[in-house]
């Protein structure tokens, strides 16, 4: 009897993942967390196009505490510089403070944060957390789902640790950086839910941008996304953002591609 109510806990959490899959967005957040007592990892390759081969990769793990908080731990290693090399960590947590859920619909608020720690050396204005920068960031996501439709907004505030050994002489210094967001995702697949082994298919467009309230320089990057699901469990990101506006000054990746892998592991906390 035990292990027959763990499975259907298992069951029942998986179902509930996939009613929500086209708010799993390839380049930012939702609001809602992964499920309670789970483990996630992730396997992310970062690039950017051209005839030299530069990747970053990012190992994750990532825990679900509880249905309203979540850590992810971070590596970031990648060939920018030269060979591939360990460039430093980083830890994100989120904590979702509000929940309006009814059925095939919700609208959800979180609070996040970060604190990262990078080795590289710093040229631009631009602050990127996941591996070009030291510091801190935190902000606000708010999620609506509509049935097969999910929008989500993020606002936050990015902070740089000032560290003159990095700086590269010349160059403008990180400093502070607004961040925002606004993503949409849709299920098309498939088209009539029967049950948690189908696959999911889901499109996305985000919207990324960011601004020095200092310089008042800016830009916005678009990246369409789709992504995969298989036994609710396994998930397949595929990606691509672009600068479509901006005068940010030295912005060093005005271009990338995304592949990931996420793997998840159902009430195993």
């Amino acid at each position: 009897m035990k292990k027959f109510c763990v499975l259907w806990v298992a069951i029942v959490l998986a179902a509930c993942t996939t009613l929500s899959a086209q708010e799993l967005y390839v380049f930012a957040e939702p609001a809602s967390n992964m499920a309670a007592h789970s483990l996630g990892v992730r396997i992310t390759s970062k690039g950017m196009p051209g005839n030299d081969f530069r990747n970053r990769m990012t190992p994750e793990v990532m825990f679900g505490f509880s249905k309203n908080l979540m850590v992810h731990t971070q590596g970031f290693f990648s060939n920018y510089d030269g060979g591939y090399k360990f460039e430093g960590g980083s830890l994100y947590a989120k904590y979702r403070f509000y929940a309006d859920d009814k059925v095939q619909t919700h609208f959800r608020m979180a609070a996040f944060g970060r604190i990262s720690g990078s080795n590289r050396k710093t040229f631009s204005r631009d602050i990127n957390l996941q591996g070009d920068n030291s510091g801190l960031q935190g902000g606000l996501i708010f999620t609506q789902l509509l049935h097969k439709v999910a929008f989500s907004s993020t606002i936050g505030f990015s902070h740089a640790f000032k560290d003159v050994n990095k700086q590269i002489f010349g160059a403008p210094q990180p400093t502070n950086m607004l961040n925002y967001s606004f993503s949409t995702g849709y299920l098309l697949a498939p088209t009539v839910y029967k049950n948690y082994k189908q696959p999911n298919f889901n499109v996305y467009l985000e919207l990324l941008g960011k601004t020095d309230p200092i310089s008042g320089q800016s830009y916005v990057d678009i990246a369409p996304a789709a992504q995969v699901i298989l036994n609710s469990r396994t998930l397949l990101d595929l990606g691509y953002r672009f600068q479509a506006a901006g005068n940010l000054e030295n912005r060093f990746d005005k271009s990338a591609w995304l592949i990931r892998l996420e793997l998840n592991f159902y009430n195993v906390l």
